[in-house]
């Protein structure tokens, strides 16, 4: 068993190669909206798959081949635009995308004992690009890494300025798709066209939406009583995983009921944010936010287009003083974040589409847990032939929080983040006090910390 211990290297037998369009493609610059080229979306979404058998190499480069023809963006390269250096667009050239094989000495079991918590290590299943340049990087990186014994990992890198979390699941289930079968075409076609989210002309921005703020362009990072964000990225940070069943989860909704009905994103968002703010010990009169995605789609008028592949989503923006979040009640978070989405009408989105036009702007990560919901994307549903992931995740933990399908546990969910490794064993006990399971009677028992771990708590 692996424990902690870090992966070994990875053993590349070839130089990577470039995967293009098998077909001629329209070469010209696409357009992004300013929901694409936020400051805050630009890297890639790297997601790792793991398989029990490997499928043929040469099927999948040629059913990527075959992809890259409906999604040819991703075989691009971003690049500034002419007349507004800070805007960016997709030079859709047909370069290609970056095909890395490679083999590692481990087998399927052995990676998903420790599969639940991927360390720093893990970045090493996914080859890097050497360019320096978030620009000269391709906005698709694919790495197969065959394992002992006959499994597969997975590993791509999607530029988030051109697919949010709906986008790289159409696009992997497109090539998913034709590597099962390349001569059946797509159900769902690609919706490339970003113009459907230009802001206005004039802009009429009603407000700053709180999940921003105004910096200047000439001071990228301005001095903060508090930036706790600054403060995370600079600690040593350990990854923890915690799987809620959805009776769990049907137990937190339980402690808001009957005058809060609440979605399973609602409450176990609610319960992650308050047990992150209790743990990191913040002043209590700090004003801390929770900033989530919500898919806009057809929240605007007209809907966004089927197929639209382009980030079509919005942050909601709860807020709250720490001795609110601390001293309150889970079903008062609850409000809080339901009350954040009911904000976000299509007045509200068009708003921030204009106000995005302000480059200055930016989103407020100051004081704030950013949590992203994986868990409804049929990510873990991906299947190239020979049978779906035992295990799917992104390559390594993040101080943004994850909503993860749990596989193999129906309507569960995963909550994985990294948090300081001061403030691991409080954010776990916190996150778990809540839980009523089923003992082997199928008596109804609660979790009681042991003393050992209410002295660490009072500490």
């Amino acid at each position: 068993m692996l424990g902690s211990i870090d992966l070994p290297d990875c053993v590349y037998s070839k130089e990577p190669i470039f995967i293009s369009p098998i077909s001629p493609t329209p070469n010209h610059t696409l357009y992004l909206s300013n929901l694409d080229d936020q400051m805050f979306l630009r890297f890639s979404i790297k997601y790792l798959y793991l398989f029990t058998k490997s499928i043929n190499l040469e099927k999948l480069k040629y059913s990527l081949s075959r992809v890259l023809v409906d999604y040819y963006p991703l075989a691009g390269r971003l690049l500034k635009c002419p007349e507004n250096n800070h805007k960016l667009q997709v030079d859709c050239n047909g370069k290609g995308a970056i095909f890395a094989e490679a083999f590692l000495d481990l087998s399927a079991d052995e990676l998903l004992v420790v599969s639940n918590k991927p360390n720093k290590s893990w970045r090493k299943l996914l080859y890097k690009d050497e360019t320096q340049s978030f620009l000269d990087i391709p906005p698709l990186v694919v790495q197969v890494t065959n394992l002992r014994c006959g499994g597969m990992i997975l590993c791509t890198a999607i530029n988030h300025c051109i697919c949010d979390g709906i986008g790289t699941a159409q696009f992997l289930h497109a090539w998913a798709h034709y590597t099962v079968d390349p001569t059946v075409s797509l159900s769902i076609k690609p919706f490339h066209s970003r113009h459907v989210l230009k802001p206005r002309d004039p802009t009429q921005t009603t407000s700053i939406h709180p999940a921003f703020t105004k910096i200047p362009l000439d001071d990228p990072i301005p001095e903060f009583d508090l930036n706790l964000h600054q403060y995370l990225q600079s600690q040593p940070v350990t990854p923890t995983s915690i799987t809620f069943s959805q009776s769990q989860i049907l137990h937190l909704k339980r402690q808001c009921s009957p005058s809060v009905k609440s979605t399973s994103f609602e409450v176990l968002a609610s319960h992650t944010w308050r047990c992150w703010v209790k743990s990191l010990n913040l002043p209590s009169s700090v004003n801390v936010k929770l900033l989530f995605s919500v898919n806009i789609r057809k929240t605007v008028k007209p809907e966004l287009p089927q197929g639209y592949y382009g980030n079509g989503f919005v942050l909601g923006c709860a807020e709250a003083p720490v001795k609110q979040v601390v001293n309150g009640n889970l079903q008062d978070t609850v409000k809080l974040v339901q009350h954040a989405k009911s904000e976000l009408t299509n007045d509200t989105v068009k708003s921030i589409v204009d106000l995005l036009e302000d480059k200055t702007v930016k989103t407020d990560l100051s004081t704030s847990l950013v949590i992203s919901q994986w868990s409804r994307l049929s990510l873990e549903e991906v299947n190239f032939g020979e049978g779906k992931p035992i295990q799917m995740g992104p390559l390594t933990s993040d101080i943004y929080c994850l909503f993860l399908p749990s596989l193999g546990e129906i309507d569960g969910i995963r909550v994985l983040v990294s948090v300081p490794e001061n403030v691991v064993k409080k954010f776990e006990y916190y996150m778990k006090e809540l839980w009523e399971v089923n003992d082997v009677n199928g008596d109804i028992i609660k979790g009681h910390l042991q003393y050992e771990n209410q002295k660490m708590i009072s500490a």
